[in-house]
């Protein structure tokens, strides 16, 4: 996912935004929400953008933290982990390391569909944050 940036008054001149995807999942929460969040900043979209910003080391999902004495699982973790690389030109601005954001909820086999929900509205949650983590890290590109 790459995107350049666009002048805001409050990040370099010079960075412009671009949407770009190589081989990018643009449908994902981390995508869609970082693009929203980018966008309400004030970045507008040009093609000869000199800076991208390019979603590094993505990756969501769940794993068992519990399991009751019949071996059901009672406890899940939801996890999502995203950096980014800034570059103008070849020279790279910043390069976050992969931040991972975990939340974790009881599981119970008679409320399978909040249950769902529940995943998702924490799979919600971590997205925000971690859009938020980039941003405040963006806003210090000198």
């Amino acid at each position: 996912m790459v995107w350049s940036l666009a002048a805001v008054s409050s990040w370099p001149r010079d960075l412009c935004w671009r949407r770009r995807c190589r081989g990018a999942d643009t449908r994902s929460d981390i995508y869609i929400a970082l693009e929203q969040a980018l966008i309400a900043q004030g970045v507008v979209i040009d093609r000869s953008a000199p800076a991208r910003l390019t979603l590094t080391a993505v990756n969501t999902g769940q794993r068992v933290l519990s399991v009751s004495a019949r071996n059901v699982p009672r406890e899940f973790e939801v996890f999502y982990t995203s950096g980014f690389i800034l570059r103008r030109g070849q020279e790279v601005l910043m390069e976050s390391a992969p931040l991972t954001l975990t939340r974790d909820y009881n599981w119970s086999e008679f409320e399978v569909l909040g249950k769902v929900q529940e995943e998702q509205d924490l799979r919600d949650l971590i997205v925000a944050d971690l859009v938020d983590a980039m941003l405040r890290q963006l806003a210090t590109v000198p």
